[in-house]
Protein backbone atom coordinates (compact mmCIF):
# COMPACT_ATOMS: atom_id res chain seq x y z
CA UNK A 1 0.00 0.00 0.00
CA UNK A 2 1.08 3.81 -0.97
CA UNK A 3 0.98 5.74 2.66
CA UNK A 4 -1.35 8.80 2.96
CA UNK A 5 -3.21 8.04 0.14
CA UNK A 6 -0.48 9.43 -2.66
CA UNK A 7 -0.94 7.56 -5.62
CA UNK A 8 1.87 9.12 -7.75
CA UNK A 9 5.51 8.30 -6.93
CA UNK A 10 8.79 9.05 -8.50
CA UNK A 11 12.32 7.89 -7.34
CA UNK A 12 15.99 9.15 -9.56
CA UNK A 13 18.69 7.54 -9.93
CA UNK A 14 22.11 9.55 -10.63
CA UNK A 15 25.28 8.39 -11.22
CA UNK A 16 28.71 10.00 -10.59
CA UNK A 17 30.27 9.35 -14.10
CA UNK A 18 29.19 7.01 -16.63
CA UNK A 19 29.10 3.16 -16.55
CA UNK A 20 28.85 2.87 -12.86
CA UNK A 21 25.80 0.77 -12.82
CA UNK A 22 21.99 3.26 -12.46
CA UNK A 23 21.01 0.70 -15.34
CA UNK A 24 21.65 -2.45 -13.43
CA UNK A 25 20.22 -0.12 -10.18
CA UNK A 26 17.46 0.79 -11.43
CA UNK A 27 16.33 -2.52 -12.93
CA UNK A 28 16.41 -4.18 -9.81
CA UNK A 29 14.39 -1.58 -8.11
CA UNK A 30 11.86 -1.80 -10.77
CA UNK A 31 11.57 -5.75 -10.69
CA UNK A 32 11.23 -5.33 -6.34
CA UNK A 33 8.97 -2.76 -6.56
CA UNK A 34 6.85 -4.49 -9.09
CA UNK A 35 5.85 -7.38 -6.50
CA UNK A 36 3.35 -4.95 -5.33
CA UNK A 37 3.30 -2.26 -7.41
CA UNK A 38 2.99 -1.33 -11.30
CA UNK A 39 6.06 0.54 -11.93
CA UNK A 40 7.35 1.88 -15.05
CA UNK A 41 11.28 3.28 -16.15
CA UNK A 42 12.53 6.82 -17.34
CA UNK A 43 15.16 7.84 -18.97
CA UNK A 44 14.59 11.03 -20.36
CA UNK A 45 17.40 11.14 -22.68
CA UNK A 46 19.58 8.67 -23.56
CA UNK A 47 22.51 8.15 -25.76
CA UNK A 48 23.34 4.38 -26.92
CA UNK A 49 23.88 2.43 -30.37
CA UNK A 50 21.59 0.00 -28.40
CA UNK A 51 18.00 0.33 -29.10
CA UNK A 52 14.73 -1.70 -28.74
CA UNK A 53 11.42 -1.81 -31.06
CA UNK A 54 8.25 -1.36 -29.01
CA UNK A 55 5.15 -3.64 -29.95
CA UNK A 56 3.47 -0.24 -31.92
CA UNK A 57 7.14 0.08 -33.73
CA UNK A 58 8.82 3.01 -31.70
CA UNK A 59 12.19 3.10 -30.97
CA UNK A 60 13.79 3.81 -27.67
CA UNK A 61 16.97 2.84 -25.81
CA UNK A 62 17.62 -0.93 -24.76
CA UNK A 63 17.94 -0.38 -21.18
CA UNK A 64 14.64 1.36 -20.89
CA UNK A 65 13.05 -2.24 -22.33
CA UNK A 66 14.96 -4.25 -20.04
CA UNK A 67 13.55 -2.24 -17.19
CA UNK A 68 9.91 -2.88 -18.33
CA UNK A 69 10.58 -6.51 -18.36
CA UNK A 70 11.77 -6.29 -15.22
CA UNK A 71 8.66 -4.14 -13.96
CA UNK A 72 6.84 -6.69 -15.90
CA UNK A 73 5.19 -3.95 -18.19
CA UNK A 74 5.37 -3.41 -21.79
CA UNK A 75 7.80 -0.78 -23.23
CA UNK A 76 6.75 2.14 -24.66
CA UNK A 77 8.64 5.41 -25.72
CA UNK A 78 7.48 7.25 -22.90
CA UNK A 79 10.03 5.65 -20.76
CA UNK A 80 12.90 7.27 -23.33
CA UNK A 81 11.33 10.20 -24.94
CA UNK A 82 14.70 11.03 -26.13
CA UNK A 83 17.32 8.52 -27.69
CA UNK A 84 20.43 10.04 -29.43
CA UNK A 85 22.31 7.11 -31.82
CA UNK A 86 25.69 9.18 -32.54
CA UNK A 87 26.43 9.06 -36.27
CA UNK A 88 29.84 10.32 -35.94
CA UNK A 89 31.62 13.68 -36.92
CA UNK A 90 29.79 15.07 -33.89
CA UNK A 91 26.54 14.63 -35.27
CA UNK A 92 23.88 12.39 -33.93
CA UNK A 93 20.11 11.17 -34.53
CA UNK A 94 17.31 12.62 -32.62
CA UNK A 95 14.79 9.68 -31.73
CA UNK A 96 11.73 12.12 -30.74
CA UNK A 97 9.26 9.53 -28.67
CA UNK A 98 10.41 6.58 -31.10
CA UNK A 99 10.44 8.16 -34.06
CA UNK A 100 13.49 9.60 -35.81
CA UNK A 101 12.95 13.75 -35.69
CA UNK A 102 16.18 14.80 -37.16
CA UNK A 103 20.68 14.57 -37.51
CA UNK A 104 21.68 17.36 -35.15
CA UNK A 105 25.18 18.27 -33.61
CA UNK A 106 25.20 18.40 -30.25
CA UNK A 107 25.03 22.78 -30.42
CA UNK A 108 21.89 22.56 -32.24
CA UNK A 109 20.49 19.92 -29.97
CA UNK A 110 21.14 22.02 -27.33
CA UNK A 111 20.04 24.97 -28.58
CA UNK A 112 16.44 23.48 -28.91
CA UNK A 113 16.38 22.00 -25.81
CA UNK A 114 13.37 24.19 -24.37
CA UNK A 115 11.05 22.35 -27.03
CA UNK A 116 12.42 18.91 -25.64
CA UNK A 117 11.43 20.06 -22.53
CA UNK A 118 7.90 19.90 -22.72
CA UNK A 119 8.56 15.85 -24.66
CA UNK A 120 9.70 14.61 -21.53
CA UNK A 121 7.00 16.29 -19.44
CA UNK A 122 4.28 15.31 -21.84
CA UNK A 123 5.81 11.61 -21.60
CA UNK A 124 5.96 11.76 -17.70
CA UNK A 125 2.60 13.11 -17.03
CA UNK A 126 1.38 9.90 -19.51
CA UNK A 127 3.16 7.20 -17.68
CA UNK A 128 2.02 9.16 -13.73
CA UNK A 129 -1.89 8.65 -15.20
CA UNK A 130 -0.86 4.77 -15.67
CA UNK A 131 1.81 4.08 -13.32
CA UNK A 132 2.29 3.98 -9.26
CA UNK A 133 5.79 4.25 -9.32
CA UNK A 134 8.12 5.54 -11.71
CA UNK A 135 11.65 4.79 -11.49
CA UNK A 136 13.69 7.21 -13.10
CA UNK A 137 17.34 7.05 -14.42
CA UNK A 138 20.03 9.87 -14.93
CA UNK A 139 22.86 9.89 -17.75
CA UNK A 140 26.61 10.02 -17.36
CA UNK A 141 27.66 12.09 -14.36
CA UNK A 142 25.35 14.08 -12.68
CA UNK A 143 27.32 17.22 -11.71
CA UNK A 144 28.12 18.54 -15.15
CA UNK A 145 28.31 21.60 -13.80
CA UNK A 146 28.69 23.17 -17.91
CA UNK A 147 25.70 21.64 -18.80
CA UNK A 148 23.43 22.85 -15.62
CA UNK A 149 21.08 24.71 -17.64
CA UNK A 150 20.40 22.63 -20.82
CA UNK A 151 20.48 18.89 -19.05
CA UNK A 152 17.43 17.70 -19.37
CA UNK A 153 18.32 14.08 -17.65
CA UNK A 154 19.75 14.44 -14.31
CA UNK A 155 19.08 18.16 -13.60
CA UNK A 156 16.04 18.58 -15.40
CA UNK A 157 14.38 15.39 -14.48
CA UNK A 158 15.29 16.37 -10.76
CA UNK A 159 13.94 19.88 -11.02
CA UNK A 160 10.63 19.22 -12.70
CA UNK A 161 9.78 15.56 -10.35
CA UNK A 162 10.76 16.83 -7.22
CA UNK A 163 11.95 13.31 -6.63
CA UNK A 164 13.92 11.72 -3.70
CA UNK A 165 17.66 11.05 -5.38
CA UNK A 166 19.92 8.02 -4.80
CA UNK A 167 23.54 8.44 -5.83
CA UNK A 168 25.50 5.45 -7.59
CA UNK A 169 29.20 5.65 -7.47
CA UNK A 170 31.44 2.95 -8.71
CA UNK A 171 34.33 1.60 -7.00
CA UNK A 172 36.26 -0.40 -9.88
CA UNK A 173 37.63 2.62 -11.53
CA UNK A 174 38.95 4.53 -8.22
CA UNK A 175 38.14 7.22 -6.46
CA UNK A 176 34.66 6.28 -5.49
CA UNK A 177 34.72 8.49 -1.83
CA UNK A 178 35.90 11.80 -3.69
CA UNK A 179 33.10 11.20 -6.65
CA UNK A 180 30.45 10.80 -4.50
CA UNK A 181 31.31 13.28 -2.11
CA UNK A 182 32.48 15.70 -4.89
CA UNK A 183 28.90 14.77 -6.98
CA UNK A 184 26.38 15.92 -3.83
CA UNK A 185 28.83 18.97 -3.35
CA UNK A 186 28.21 20.46 -6.72
CA UNK A 187 24.90 19.48 -7.35
CA UNK A 188 22.38 22.78 -7.48
CA UNK A 189 20.81 23.19 -4.36
CA UNK A 190 17.40 22.47 -5.02
CA UNK A 191 18.55 18.95 -6.02
CA UNK A 192 20.56 18.02 -3.83
CA UNK A 193 18.25 18.17 -1.27
CA UNK A 194 16.58 15.57 -2.53
CA UNK A 195 19.67 13.09 -2.18
CA UNK A 196 18.39 10.66 0.10
CA UNK A 197 20.94 7.67 0.55
CA UNK A 198 24.18 6.79 -1.54
CA UNK A 199 25.40 3.07 -3.44
CA UNK A 200 28.67 1.69 -3.86
CA UNK A 201 28.77 -0.26 -7.29
CA UNK A 202 31.05 -2.91 -8.56
CA UNK A 203 32.92 -3.91 -5.60
CA UNK A 204 35.38 -7.03 -5.44
CA UNK A 205 36.29 -8.23 -2.12
CA UNK A 206 35.45 -7.80 1.65
CA UNK A 207 33.12 -5.00 2.32
CA UNK A 208 34.52 -5.09 5.81
CA UNK A 209 37.73 -2.79 4.66
CA UNK A 210 35.13 -0.05 3.46
CA UNK A 211 33.44 0.16 6.77
CA UNK A 212 35.86 3.57 8.84
CA UNK A 213 35.19 5.23 4.81
CA UNK A 214 31.77 4.37 5.11
CA UNK A 215 31.09 5.46 8.21
CA UNK A 216 33.73 9.01 7.29
CA UNK A 217 31.63 9.70 3.99
CA UNK A 218 27.98 9.40 5.83
CA UNK A 219 29.86 11.98 8.34
CA UNK A 220 30.43 14.30 5.85
CA UNK A 221 27.13 14.15 3.90
CA UNK A 222 24.66 13.28 6.60
CA UNK A 223 23.60 11.07 3.94
CA UNK A 224 23.27 6.63 4.67
CA UNK A 225 25.19 4.19 2.41
CA UNK A 226 22.49 2.30 1.38
CA UNK A 227 24.76 -0.58 0.59
CA UNK A 228 27.69 -2.18 -1.34
CA UNK A 229 26.73 -3.74 -4.55
CA UNK A 230 29.13 -6.56 -5.46
CA UNK A 231 30.75 -6.95 -8.67
CA UNK A 232 29.39 -9.83 -10.62
CA UNK A 233 28.45 -11.47 -14.40
CA UNK A 234 24.86 -9.91 -15.59
CA UNK A 235 23.12 -11.34 -17.80
CA UNK A 236 20.52 -8.54 -18.51
CA UNK A 237 22.11 -6.69 -21.90
CA UNK A 238 24.24 -4.31 -21.83
CA UNK A 239 23.08 -0.20 -21.90
CA UNK A 240 25.84 1.44 -24.33
CA UNK A 241 28.78 1.03 -26.09
CA UNK A 242 30.74 1.78 -22.95
CA UNK A 243 30.22 -1.56 -22.16
CA UNK A 244 31.59 -3.55 -24.89
CA UNK A 245 35.49 -2.08 -23.66
CA UNK A 246 34.62 -4.83 -20.20
CA UNK A 247 33.97 -7.82 -23.20
CA UNK A 248 36.59 -10.11 -21.83
CA UNK A 249 36.68 -13.54 -23.60
CA UNK A 250 37.47 -15.17 -20.10
CA UNK A 251 34.03 -14.18 -19.53
CA UNK A 252 32.28 -17.61 -21.43
CA UNK A 253 30.94 -19.98 -18.78
CA UNK A 254 31.98 -22.33 -21.64
CA UNK A 255 35.07 -22.39 -23.44
CA UNK A 256 34.77 -25.55 -25.42
CA UNK A 257 33.32 -23.07 -28.42
CA UNK A 258 34.59 -20.26 -29.52
CA UNK A 259 32.33 -17.29 -31.58
CA UNK A 260 34.23 -14.22 -32.94
CA UNK A 261 31.96 -11.00 -33.40
CA UNK A 262 33.76 -8.85 -35.49
CA UNK A 263 34.32 -5.06 -33.18
CA UNK A 264 32.88 -2.99 -36.47
CA UNK A 265 34.10 0.58 -36.11
CA UNK A 266 30.25 1.92 -35.76
CA UNK A 267 29.23 -1.43 -34.27
CA UNK A 268 25.59 -1.61 -32.93
CA UNK A 269 22.85 -3.74 -30.95
CA UNK A 270 26.10 -5.99 -30.23
CA UNK A 271 23.76 -7.04 -27.13
CA UNK A 272 22.31 -8.74 -29.63
CA UNK A 273 25.34 -11.74 -28.74
CA UNK A 274 25.44 -11.38 -25.08
CA UNK A 275 22.81 -14.52 -24.70
CA UNK A 276 25.74 -16.64 -26.25
CA UNK A 277 28.51 -15.63 -23.70
CA UNK A 278 26.78 -17.87 -21.32
CA UNK A 279 26.59 -20.48 -23.47
CA UNK A 280 30.62 -19.90 -25.63
CA UNK A 281 33.81 -17.97 -25.44
CA UNK A 282 32.54 -14.68 -27.42
CA UNK A 283 35.47 -12.82 -28.46
CA UNK A 284 35.15 -8.99 -30.00
CA UNK A 285 37.78 -8.84 -32.70
CA UNK A 286 38.44 -5.59 -34.20
CA UNK A 287 39.46 -5.16 -37.59
CA UNK A 288 42.98 -4.51 -37.20
CA UNK A 289 43.38 -8.01 -34.77
CA UNK A 290 43.80 -11.55 -35.51
CA UNK A 291 40.43 -13.86 -36.48
CA UNK A 292 42.51 -16.64 -34.75
CA UNK A 293 40.90 -20.11 -35.00
CA UNK A 294 37.06 -19.58 -33.96
CA UNK A 295 34.24 -21.92 -34.74
CA UNK A 296 32.11 -19.16 -35.65
CA UNK A 297 32.16 -15.68 -37.07
CA UNK A 298 29.18 -13.04 -37.02
CA UNK A 299 29.43 -9.79 -38.23
CA UNK A 300 26.71 -7.64 -36.29
CA UNK A 301 24.50 -4.52 -36.83
CA UNK A 302 26.04 -1.45 -37.58
CA UNK A 303 25.13 2.04 -37.73
CA UNK A 304 26.68 2.90 -41.32
CA UNK A 305 26.88 -0.08 -43.55
CA UNK A 306 28.58 1.00 -46.42
CA UNK A 307 31.31 2.87 -44.21
CA UNK A 308 31.49 -0.34 -42.31
CA UNK A 309 32.17 -2.49 -45.24
CA UNK A 310 34.55 -0.19 -46.75
CA UNK A 311 36.75 -0.28 -43.66
CA UNK A 312 35.94 -4.29 -43.49
CA UNK A 313 37.62 -4.22 -47.08
CA UNK A 314 40.28 -1.93 -46.20
CA UNK A 315 41.53 -3.44 -42.58
CA UNK A 316 41.86 -6.74 -44.70
CA UNK A 317 39.35 -8.36 -42.18
CA UNK A 318 36.65 -8.88 -44.85
CA UNK A 319 39.49 -11.49 -46.66
CA UNK A 320 39.87 -13.09 -43.88
CA UNK A 321 36.36 -14.05 -42.96
CA UNK A 322 35.76 -15.15 -46.55
CA UNK A 323 38.93 -17.43 -45.87
CA UNK A 324 36.76 -19.47 -43.44
CA UNK A 325 34.12 -19.91 -45.76
CA UNK A 326 32.33 -23.43 -46.31
CA UNK A 327 34.47 -24.23 -43.05
CA UNK A 328 32.23 -22.82 -40.52
CA UNK A 329 29.09 -21.10 -39.69
CA UNK A 330 29.27 -17.27 -40.68
CA UNK A 331 26.68 -15.11 -39.73
CA UNK A 332 25.42 -11.72 -40.23
CA UNK A 333 22.99 -9.57 -38.46
CA UNK A 334 21.74 -6.57 -40.00
CA UNK A 335 24.02 -4.40 -41.06
CA UNK A 336 26.10 -7.61 -40.99
CA UNK A 337 23.52 -9.13 -43.06
CA UNK A 338 23.81 -6.50 -45.92
CA UNK A 339 27.65 -6.87 -46.10
CA UNK A 340 27.45 -10.56 -46.77
CA UNK A 341 25.82 -10.18 -49.99
CA UNK A 342 26.77 -9.60 -53.49
CA UNK A 343 26.34 -5.61 -53.22
CA UNK A 344 25.06 -2.86 -51.77
CA UNK A 345 23.36 0.00 -54.15
CA UNK A 346 23.41 3.22 -52.08
CA UNK A 347 21.62 6.40 -53.64
CA UNK A 348 23.12 8.69 -51.12
CA UNK A 349 21.20 7.36 -48.01
CA UNK A 350 24.68 5.63 -46.49
CA UNK A 351 27.22 7.35 -47.41
CA UNK A 352 26.15 10.65 -48.52
CA UNK A 353 27.07 9.97 -52.37
CA UNK A 354 25.23 7.25 -54.72
CA UNK A 355 27.70 4.36 -54.99
CA UNK A 356 27.85 0.40 -55.66
CA UNK A 357 29.65 -1.76 -53.40
CA UNK A 358 30.87 -4.83 -53.58
CA UNK A 359 29.83 -6.59 -50.74
CA UNK A 360 31.50 -10.03 -49.34
CA UNK A 361 29.88 -12.20 -51.82
CA UNK A 362 28.69 -14.74 -49.82
CA UNK A 363 25.24 -14.35 -49.88
CA UNK A 364 23.12 -14.15 -53.23
CA UNK A 365 21.37 -10.75 -51.86
CA UNK A 366 21.75 -7.35 -53.19
CA UNK A 367 20.72 -4.56 -50.75
CA UNK A 368 19.68 -0.85 -51.85
CA UNK A 369 19.39 2.15 -50.06
CA UNK A 370 17.06 4.10 -51.94
CA UNK A 371 15.19 6.00 -49.57
CA UNK A 372 15.49 7.30 -45.69
CA UNK A 373 13.05 5.39 -44.13
CA UNK A 374 13.68 2.80 -41.13
CA UNK A 375 11.77 -0.04 -40.56
CA UNK A 376 11.33 -0.70 -36.76
CA UNK A 377 8.89 -3.62 -36.06
CA UNK A 378 8.35 -6.58 -34.01
CA UNK A 379 8.24 -9.53 -35.48
CA UNK A 380 7.84 -13.84 -34.61
CA UNK A 381 9.19 -15.79 -37.92
CA UNK A 382 8.71 -19.45 -38.28
CA UNK A 383 12.56 -21.45 -39.14
CA UNK A 384 11.87 -21.84 -42.53
CA UNK A 385 15.64 -23.36 -44.18
CA UNK A 386 17.28 -25.89 -42.13
CA UNK A 387 20.72 -26.49 -43.17
CA UNK A 388 23.12 -28.57 -41.37
CA UNK A 389 22.63 -25.93 -38.19
CA UNK A 390 18.81 -25.34 -37.58
CA UNK A 391 17.44 -28.84 -39.19
CA UNK A 392 16.25 -29.60 -35.48
CA UNK A 393 14.45 -26.59 -35.00
CA UNK A 394 12.33 -26.36 -39.01
CA UNK A 395 9.44 -25.28 -38.37
CA UNK A 396 9.57 -23.82 -34.82
CA UNK A 397 8.75 -19.97 -34.23
CA UNK A 398 11.47 -17.39 -33.29
CA UNK A 399 11.15 -13.96 -32.11
CA UNK A 400 13.39 -10.55 -32.63
CA UNK A 401 12.68 -7.05 -34.18
CA UNK A 402 13.83 -5.59 -37.08
CA UNK A 403 15.47 -1.94 -36.75
CA UNK A 404 17.28 -1.02 -40.42
CA UNK A 405 17.14 1.27 -43.57
CA UNK A 406 17.59 -0.82 -47.35
CA UNK A 407 15.86 -3.77 -48.41
CA UNK A 408 17.50 -6.75 -49.44
CA UNK A 409 16.10 -9.34 -52.03
CA UNK A 410 16.55 -13.20 -51.22
CA UNK A 411 15.81 -16.57 -52.92
CA UNK A 412 16.03 -18.58 -49.92
CA UNK A 413 15.21 -16.66 -46.61
CA UNK A 414 15.54 -18.51 -43.23
CA UNK A 415 12.88 -16.96 -40.73
CA UNK A 416 9.59 -16.98 -42.78
CA UNK A 417 10.16 -14.04 -45.64
CA UNK A 418 13.66 -12.93 -43.59
CA UNK A 419 17.52 -13.51 -44.27
CA UNK A 420 19.48 -15.69 -46.43
CA UNK A 421 21.19 -18.64 -46.68
CA UNK A 422 23.35 -20.27 -49.07
CA UNK A 423 23.55 -23.48 -50.72
CA UNK A 424 26.09 -24.88 -47.78
CA UNK A 425 23.76 -23.56 -44.96
CA UNK A 426 26.14 -22.48 -42.95
CA UNK A 427 26.24 -18.77 -43.83
CA UNK A 428 23.75 -16.95 -42.85
CA UNK A 429 22.29 -13.38 -42.78
CA UNK A 430 18.93 -11.91 -41.03
CA UNK A 431 17.58 -8.69 -39.86
CA UNK A 432 16.45 -10.40 -36.41
CA UNK A 433 17.64 -8.16 -33.95
CA UNK A 434 17.68 -10.31 -30.50
CA UNK A 435 17.85 -13.70 -32.72
CA UNK A 436 19.59 -14.86 -29.80
CA UNK A 437 17.27 -14.31 -26.79
CA UNK A 438 15.56 -17.39 -28.16
CA UNK A 439 16.49 -20.57 -26.13
CA UNK A 440 15.76 -22.87 -29.58
CA UNK A 441 18.00 -20.54 -31.50
CA UNK A 442 20.45 -20.74 -28.90
CA UNK A 443 20.40 -24.55 -28.60
CA UNK A 444 20.75 -25.00 -32.61
CA UNK A 445 23.88 -22.99 -32.48
CA UNK A 446 25.96 -24.53 -30.01
CA UNK A 447 24.92 -27.88 -30.39
CA UNK A 448 26.10 -27.56 -33.68
CA UNK A 449 29.37 -26.12 -33.09
CA UNK A 450 29.86 -28.27 -30.01
CA UNK A 451 29.01 -31.48 -32.06
CA UNK A 452 31.17 -30.56 -34.64
CA UNK A 453 34.36 -30.90 -32.13
CA UNK A 454 32.97 -34.13 -30.70
CA UNK A 455 31.37 -32.61 -28.39
CA UNK A 456 27.55 -32.94 -26.51
CA UNK A 457 25.30 -30.00 -25.61
CA UNK A 458 24.44 -30.14 -22.15
CA UNK A 459 21.43 -28.65 -20.97
CA UNK A 460 22.22 -27.63 -17.88
CA UNK A 461 24.25 -25.50 -19.92
CA UNK A 462 21.70 -23.19 -20.31
CA UNK A 463 21.09 -20.53 -17.10
CA UNK A 464 17.68 -21.40 -15.98
CA UNK A 465 17.40 -19.11 -13.17
CA UNK A 466 15.75 -15.48 -14.55
CA UNK A 467 17.97 -12.83 -14.71
CA UNK A 468 15.50 -10.22 -13.27
CA UNK A 469 15.09 -12.15 -10.11
CA UNK A 470 18.80 -12.76 -9.90
CA UNK A 471 19.88 -9.25 -10.28
CA UNK A 472 17.18 -7.83 -8.00
CA UNK A 473 18.21 -11.41 -5.21
CA UNK A 474 21.57 -9.39 -5.07
CA UNK A 475 20.33 -6.27 -4.56
CA UNK A 476 18.35 -7.73 -1.61
CA UNK A 477 21.15 -9.12 0.05
CA UNK A 478 23.24 -5.95 -0.77
CA UNK A 479 20.93 -3.00 -0.14
CA UNK A 480 18.64 -1.91 2.92
CA UNK A 481 15.83 -1.98 0.50
CA UNK A 482 13.37 -0.72 3.30
CA UNK A 483 15.17 2.28 3.63
CA UNK A 484 14.58 3.18 -0.40
CA UNK A 485 10.67 1.82 0.53
CA UNK A 486 10.68 4.49 3.53
CA UNK A 487 12.05 7.14 1.53
CA UNK A 488 9.34 6.98 -1.30
CA UNK A 489 6.55 6.83 2.02
CA UNK A 490 5.90 2.83 1.11
CA UNK A 491 5.50 -0.16 3.66
CA UNK A 492 8.04 -2.52 3.68
CA UNK A 493 9.00 -4.75 0.93
CA UNK A 494 6.70 -8.16 1.97
CA UNK A 495 9.16 -10.89 2.19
Amino acid sequence: MIANNVNKKHLLVLGTASHVGKSAIVTALCRIFSAEHKVAPFKAQNMSLNSWITVDGKEIGIAQAIQAKAAGVEPTADMNPVLLKPKGDRVSQVIILGEPYADKSAGAYYDSIEETHDVLKGALKRLEDEYDLIVMEGAGGAAEINLYERDIVNIGTARITDAPIILVGDIERGGVFASLYGTIQLLPEDVRKNVRGLIINKFSGDPAILESGLTELEELTGLPVLGVMPYFKLRIPSEDSVSIGDKSADDGENHDVEIAVIRLTRISNFTDFEPLEHMAKVRYVDLSDDLGNPDAIIIPGTKNTTSDLNDLVESGMADKIKSFYGKIPILGICGGYQMLGKSIVDSGIEGGESARLDGLGLLDIETVFDAYEKRTVQVTKIVKESGPIFDSIKGEDVTGYEIHMGLSSSKKPVFGDDGCTDDSGLVIGTYLHGLFENVNIRRALISYLLERKGLEFKEEDIPDKDPYDELADVARENLDINKIYEMLGLEPEKV
